[in-house]
């Protein structure tokens, strides 16, 4: 059953096969062999960062990540996913931006994490990270034009976030644990 857990230090080969799948995957990071996937794990743990694996089957292995990078002094945070191509196309990743969104934005007696803004960007020529980030209930708020530089081109950006007091989506919310 689909769920969300902690990323761990061992899920550097799933983040490494993630990486390697598909060339569209070398925007998330630089992560190109077993070094560099540790050193990306590493990164994701890291003091001011949420992360958290997206698992998909039985055996625990992560096939994609949902994550907030916290900016505790504005109680905002810079939120980012990915998934493995061979689990593309189902949803799944929509569901965990949702269930991630949700407890960032819940209020800290509620278990949540108490932070009131998240905010995303994606190119303009990724329109299905725009549908994840719309069925986790961020709103479009701009663009940023010719933000990224990719294969020598420049690339517009669309802006996103989701306020705490925004309404929450109807996506379904996948099952979570916080144990490592």
């Amino acid at each position: 059953m689909p769920h969300l857990r902690p990323v761990r230090a061992g899920d550097a080969g799933a983040i490494l096969d993630a990486f390697t799948a598909s060339a569209d995957m070398s925007r998330q990071g630089d992560v190109h062999d077993a070094t560099s996937a540790t050193e990306y794990c590493t990164w994701l743990r890291g003091a001011d960062r949420r992360a958290y694996a997206v698992v998909d089957d039985g055996d625990d292995r992560m096939v994609g990540l949902v994550a907030v990078t916290i900016d505790d002094d504005n109680r905002s945070g810079w939120f980012f996913y990915w998934l493995h191509r061979s689990h593309r196309s189902r949803g799944l990743i929509a569901r965990a931006a949702a269930t991630l969104a949700e407890r960032a934005l819940r209020p800290e007696p509620n278990g949540g994490w108490g932070l009131e803004r998240l905010e995303l960007g994606h190119r303009v020529d990724n329109p299905a990270s725009g549908a994840v980030a719309r069925a986790a209930g961020f709103l479009h708020e701009g663009t940023e034009r010719r933000k990224f530089l990719v294969d020598g081109e420049r690339v517009d950006v669309l802006a996103y976030g989701r306020l705490d007091t925004d309404p929450a989506p109807s996506t379904p919310l996948l099952s979570w644990s916080d144990g490592a």
